[in-house]
This record gives structure tokens, C-alpha cells and sequence, in this order.
């Protein structure tokens, strides 16, 4: 079996923090976004190879953190995109990768930015058990949720309909981006594009397989978190690290007063200051400030100020004119 991993957006949503940086090298502690589902694949021995789908704008990124992890199985492959504009869509991309690469195996394709409650061996387990295509799927509790995402209907573990980000949803089931195809399927996905449908969203093509041949899905409890903003970054953060805080060994912490979810990387700064909340990339200061639910990028200065729901860019300096400084 060969696994892909999504690794190919922009995040724009959450620039510009990701600006120049792929959101799945986004830290967890001491761990990376991605690392989480790395460590899942690598520890099973019925993938032999994992692909890492990006754009030609991170491509450095990926080829630089997989030269200096220990991972094994990853290798980078690259769509031929720089912009947000020239992408080619999920599953666009997806027929580019299984061309460019000559997949003919069974294949699992999970989104990079995805964190989950379960271990990716579940999801295969599940596969080889149905012998279809098959889908992860997750109830977000919310209908006002469930329409940003592609609502799955059921009879039994059977999909027997699909729609893309409805309008209108009729429960709050959702597809998570995480998928597994037969290798006999692959081809179909060519047949798709061929026919002018979606390239973009991958519900597109399931809603598509769905009513052509068999696709199950597995449904889990627990966590699901789509990194894709600034709040579901800062929730994924707390899930993962249960609560805890996370100080780096080399943040400085000075007569401060530190909350919940605070996420200091490495030679951060601290005086004077409350934190809640909060992440802060490495090389950052922060003195005679209140922060709460916010982002501060590397090697930015704040003083003197108050700050809430704020995503601050790297080298920024915010400074209270009032301070005198």
C-alpha cells in the first residue's frame, strides 16, 4: 500500500503566520503537524512508501524538514503550482501525483493538516476489512459546522449519498479527508476529470464513486481538528498537549503570569506580561502586555499592550507609544 499526504495548500486563512511557512510544519510541542500522522504511517508495515503532495512554493520547505527528520518512508512530490490561483484542486493533484509517481497499489490519502484521535492502522484495518473505497467520517455536533465540509449519509457503513458543503445539511456528518482507494479504483479518478466534474474538492469524486460502486465509511469518537484558522490551531494545540502548557527549555519567563494553552518555542521572552492561550514562535519578546487567544510569530516584540484574538506576523514590533519607548 502507498499513502499520500495532502500537503499542497496555501492556508491563507491563517496569514501570516503560514505565509511563508506550510501549515503542516506548524509546531505541537515539541512535534510538528505532520509529524503526527508521519509517526502513524511509519509504524505501519503495510505502507511502504508515503508521498508528500506539495506545491512547488513549499517544495524547499518539505525537502529541507525530510532531509533532517528520521523518517524513512516520506518522499517528496511536487505539483507544478506557486500560487493559490494555478492549483490544480485535491483531486486534480491527486491523478497529477498517481501519474507522475506510477501508483498501482491500494492507496491512502489523508490531508497534512488533519489531527485525529485515531491511529491512521484503525483506518486500514477498516479498509482491508471492507475491501471498498473508504472514508473517515466524524460528527461535529453542529449542522452550521457541517456546512463547510462534505456531509456523509449512511445505511448502515454503507455511503449512499454524499454532499459537498451543503447549503442545507441534513445531519452533522462529516467526511475528514481521509480516504482509501483500491488500486482497481485509481483509474476511475482519471475517468472522473475526464468527464469535467470537480477537480477541486474530494467529496466531489467520492459523491461520484458513491453511485458507481461500494464506499464505506469508518466513523470515529474523540478529536478531530482541521488546522485551517487561527482558532482551530490554538484548539488542535490544546487537544494534543491535553491542556498542558508547553515552555520551551531556553523561554525566558519573568514575573508573568501564564494561563492555559501557552505554547512558548524556542528563546521567547516573557516580562511582566499575562498569557493566555497563546502561541509563541521562537525568538519572540514579550513585556508589559495581556495576550489572549493569539498567534505572535518569530522574532517579534511586544510592549505595552493589550492584546486579544490577534495574529501577529514575524519581525513585527508593537510597541505603546504611551511606554516611552
Amino acid at each position: 500500500m502507498k499513502a499520500v499526504v495532502l500537503a499542497g495548500g496555501y492556508a491563507t486563512r491563517l496569514w501570516p503566520i503560514t505565509r511563508n511557512r506550510p501549515k503542516m510544519l506548524l509546531p505541537v510541542g515539541e512535534m510538528t503537524v505532520i509529524d503526527i500522522i508521519f509517526d502513524d504511517l511509519e509504524a505501519d508495515d503495510r505502507i511502504d512508501e508515503v508521498f508528500v503532495s506539495t506545491n512547488e512554493a513549499f517544495a524547499e520547505d518539505f525537502e529541507e524538514y525530510l532531509e533532517e527528520s528520521e523518517y524513512e518512508k516520506p518522499t517528496l512530490s511536487v505539483e507544478e503550482t506557486v500560487e493559490e490561483d494555478e492549483k490544480f484542486g485535491v483531486v486534480g493533484a491527486l491523478a497529477q501525483l498517481v501519474d507522475r509517481e506510477g501508483v498501482e497499489d491500494d492507496l491512502l490519502v489523508v490531508a497534512g493538516d488533519n489531527l485525529l484521535s485515531f491511529d491512521m492502522s484503525e483506518f486500514v484495518d477498516y479498509f482491508y476489512e471492507k475491501e471498498t473505497t473508504s472514508l473517515a467520517a466524524y460528527d461535529v455536533g453542529s449542522k452550521e459546522k457541517a456546512k463547510s465540509y462534505g456531509l456523509v449519509e449512511l445505511d448502515g457503513e454503507r455511503v449512499v449519498d454524499f454532499q459537498e458543503k451543503p447549503e442545507d445539511p441534513k445531519s452533522t456528518l462529516v467526511s475528514i479527508a481521509c480516504y482509501a482507494f483500491p488500486a482497481e479504483t485509481l483509474p476511475k479518478i482519471d475517468e472522473y476529470l475526464a468527464s469535467d466534474n470537480n477537480p477541486d474538492e474530494p467529496g466531489w469524486l467520492i459523491q461520484w464513486l458513491q453511485s458507481r460502486e461500494p464506499v464505506n465509511a469508518f466513523t470515529f469518537d474523540g478529536a478531530w481538528y482541521d488546522i485551517g484558522t487561527p482558532a482551530s490551531y490554538l484548539e488542535a494545540v490544546a487537544w494534543k498537549l491535553d491542556g498542558e502548557n508547553y515552555i520551551n527549555e531556553s523561554a525566558t519567563i519573568e514575573d508573568s503570569d501564564l494561563g492555559d494553552n501557552v505554547h512558548l518555542m524556542e528563546d521567547v521572552s516573557v516580562r511582566n506580561s499575562s498569557l493566555d492561550n497563546v502561541i509563541v514562535f521562537p525568538e519572540a519578546e514579550i513585556e508589559d502586555s495581556d495576550i489572549r487567544r493569539s498567534i505572535i510569530d518569530r522574532e517579534t516584540r511586544i510592549q505595552g499592550l493589550d492584546l486579544s484574538g490577534a495574529l501577529i506576523g514575524a519581525h513585527s514590533r508593537l510597541v505603546d507609544e504611551d511606554d516611552g519607548l
